[in-house]
């Protein structure tokens, strides 16, 4: 049997057309929000939809640090706002973020979910969660060109050079969810599950599970022991700037 085409009759579609709920603002993909829509309009440069994409993973990937120590799970800390707000974020936020932007601009879109392994962190974050699988972790699927499109804007560009990590970039055309080696060839980052895509984020079940895991690690509303931490001070401990 031939794949399925796009409209153009040129790339592959890789899974059903996007329906209204798409491009709907949601309570955590509140793309209606009036900083979600001035972002959108700011950075969304470019004439096409991949053009806009491309544009609006950049801004969102090197524009807010990530910064895992700093969760909050209740409904208020993950929407794609609040990410504006604070400044910072982490995958799950991050892609919830790109994902309203997207929609802020008319780009269907949706969040996927998965399962990694050999996540970028540092020693403290891996002492506490007692693991080194990551579940749950974030990235943005984007309908472009007629197909799904996945796109990482975790890791700032910054923190990347701190680790010795090839930056992901993204075209809109291939998929970007990692690259499994570091710039000096090691393994680095592992996909074990993948929890499939979703037009507003489960936030329930994703507490449930990180509790279920984690354990002491965070409680909804105020983090855990790493919100008493500097991911940025761990970082610069562990990984000093050549040089400095």
């Amino acid at each position: 049997m031939n794949a399925p085409v796009s409209a153009e009759g040129a790339a592959p579609v890789n899974g059903p057309a996007p329906t209204p709920a798409c491009l709907a603002s949601t309570p955590l993909f509140d793309s209606e929000h009036p900083a979600v829509q001035a972002f959108a309009q700011r950075h969304a440069v470019g004439v096409t939809p991949r053009d806009k994409a491309v544009a609006l993973l950049y801004a969102v990937r090197d524009g807010f640090r990530y910064d895992p120590y700093q969760l909050d799970l209740s409904p208020e800390g993950m929407r794609a706002s609040t990410v504006l707000s604070k400044g910072h974020g982490w995958c799950v936020t991050k892609a919830a973020l790109l994902v309203a932007a997207a929609r802020a601009v008319g780009i269907p879109a949706r969040a996927g979910y998965a399962d990694v392994r050999n996540h970028l962190s540092t020693e403290r974050m891996r002492s506490t969660m007692k693991t080194d699988l990551f579940i749950w972790h974030g990235y943005a699927d984007l309908w472009l060109d007629g197909r799904w499109v996945k796109a990482t804007p975790a890791f700032n560009i910054e923190l990347c050079d701190r680790f010795g990590l090839l930056p992901l970039d993204f075209d809109g055309r291939s998929d970007s969810i990692y690259h499994p080696f570091d710039k000096s060839g090691q393994r680095h980052m592992e996909y074990v599950n993948q929890r499939g895509t979703y037009d507003d984020m489960p936030l329930a079940q994703i507490v449930a599970d990180f509790q279920q895991l984690y354990g002491t690690w965070m409680s909804p509303s105020d983090g855990g022991p790493l919100a008493k931490a500097s991911f940025d001070e761990d970082v610069t401990r562990e990984r000093p700037v050549r040089g400095a």
